[in-house]
């Protein structure tokens, strides 16, 4: 074959090849719609949560891969509104329809289905406004990834004058009640009584109108009107101790070998302990969570920031690798580094609650107010190590200590600017033998009524002189 024929025939090859090859790329490659639609797997619903507190509501939604989500808000009436992506309906997101109970604070009824294929449409049907924060969260610890609904009020309450409030209806509570006490012994004492031998008839005294007054002397009448309510006296100094129940929602903490959650153990403990400040009538307990939901670090600070608290306190449970470890400890902010490597180790798994729970990293603001953390001083820092001794001191005759000492480290949720803050931890759930004791109601008293007593002590040797407001 000669070299002309050759080249020829090459160039036939070449221009034939050219010529098929979209009908064959086309044919290999499937496009991109179809790749998104009928080859690549939809994501499987892993789990769906919900945990509806009056702070906010929070709805999790677990899968196997990353969804994306369109949310937006209708009214007339309020409705959430969230289209997710690539989501096929499915029994595991059915289960959404369930979990939404009746007191739920934000959420009156829960709607789910397939708006489009592959798009699932989610509305959640709402009681009040609500200022939605919709997020994601990469995998970690037991967790897969998670779309994140939190559903906040439009207007935050303020803190302090609910307290105040809260306070003032105390003291009328109790004023009635002495009130009442009062009216029901005059009652009593006026009340006629019967007369006559034992065993024969009685016979009734006279109305009070129809007796006889001797010497001139008006009768009393029966039943005589309450006196008048004292007048309250002034409220100029309103200590606020803000506590801080460790973890929550979807945060357990630690777990012990029985299944005791930390979240759930501290909280029983917080409560406990705000009833029994409370009994002090110029005391008054801001918890920074009172029921099982989620509180990023940083809003537990500002949520104490808020109300001037002239303590913070949070409370733990430890957990350590082994179950050999015991006691309890108080630790205290350091800026300048951990007093030992076991302080150093909490400090790190304590911040790394944030993780866990689920912050929007995305919210306004929240980079200012880290920053504004930072600020902590030497004074206060001071006077946390006081307040943390004297605590320890008394846990120390309920329990066993970790270490005789309070310790210190940088504890994210103790930099609260001029607020002496500790934080402690109650003993090691991961511990069988203190694990069993945390879940005892009268270990919990014990415990509650040591913490009030070092508090107390700490006020009597630091009054709280300088008040931030004044309450009257």
């Amino acid at each position: 074959m000669s070299r002309a024929r050759r080249e020829a025939l090459r160039q036939m090859g070449s221009l034939a090849l050219l010529l098929q090859a979209p009908q064959l790329a086309r044919a290999a490659v499937p496009s991109t719609a179809a790749s998104a639609g009928s080859n690549a797997a939809a994501a499987n619903i892993v789990a769906v949560r919900v945990w509806p507190a009056d702070a906010y509501t929070r709805v999790t939604i677990e899968s196997d891969q990353a969804l994306s989500a369109k949310p937006f808000l209708a009214h007339n009436p309020d409705r959430l509104v969230i289209d997710i992506d690539d989501l096929e309906l499915s029994p595991g997101l059915r289960e959404l329809l369930g979990k939404v109970k009746p007191d739920d604070p934000y959420i009156a009824g829960v709607r789910v289905g397939q708006n489009q294929p592959r798009v699932v449409r989610i509305v959640l049907d709402l009681k009040q406004p609500v200022a939605p924060q919709v997020f994601t969260i990469a995998p970690v610890a037991a967790y897969k990834y998670r779309l994140v609904l939190d559903l906040h009020p439009q207007e935050e309450v303020d803190p302090l004058l609910a307290l105040v409030q809260e306070k003032e209806k105390a003291e009328q509570a109790a004023a009635q009640s002495v009130q009442d006490a009062l009216g029901e012994l005059i009652g009593r004492i006026d009340r006629p009584e019967m007369t006559g031998k034992p065993g024969g008839p009685s016979v009734p005294l006279p109305a009070a109108s129809e007796a006889q007054a001797p010497h001139g002397i008006t009768p009393m009448p029966p039943h005589p009107a309450p006196p008048p309510l004292m007048a309250q006296q002034t409220l100029d100094r309103l200590i606020v101790i803000a506590l801080d129940p460790g973890h929550g929602g979807e945060d357990p903490g630690a777990i012990g070998p029985s299944g005791l959650k930390e979240k759930d153990v501290v909280l029983s403990i917080g409560k406990q302990l705000r009833d029994r400040l409370n009994g002090n009538p110029n005391i008054r307990v801001m918890m920074t969570r009172d029921e099982d939901f989620f509180v990023p670090l940083h809003e537990r600070v500002r949520k104490a920031m808020r109300v001037q608290a002239d303590l913070f306190v949070s409370i733990h449970a430890d957990a350590f690798f082994t179950p050999q470890a015991r006691g309890a400890s108080v630790f205290a902010l350091s800026t300048t580094g951990a007093s030992s490597s076991a302080a150093r180790w909490m400090a790190e798994r304590e911040n790394g609650a944030d993780q866990v729970g689920g912050i929007n990293v995305k919210v306004k603001d929240s980079s200012v107010l880290r920053a504004m953390l930072d600020m902590s001083t030497t004074a206060q820092i001071k006077d946390s190590l006081k307040l943390g001794g004297e605590v320890l001191g008394q846990i120390g005759k309920v329990g066993a200590l970790h270490k005789g000492s309070v310790e210190q480290a940088g504890f994210a949720v103790l930099k609260a600017p001029d607020v002496p803050s500790i934080l402690v931890e109650t003993a090691f759930i991961s511990n069988p033998e203190e694990e069993a004791r945390l879940s005892d109601p009268a270990y919990q008293t014990r415990l509650v009524e040591a913490l009030a007593t070092g508090i107390a002590r700490y006020f009597a040797k630091n009054p709280p002189l300088a008040r931030h407001r004044v309450v009257s």
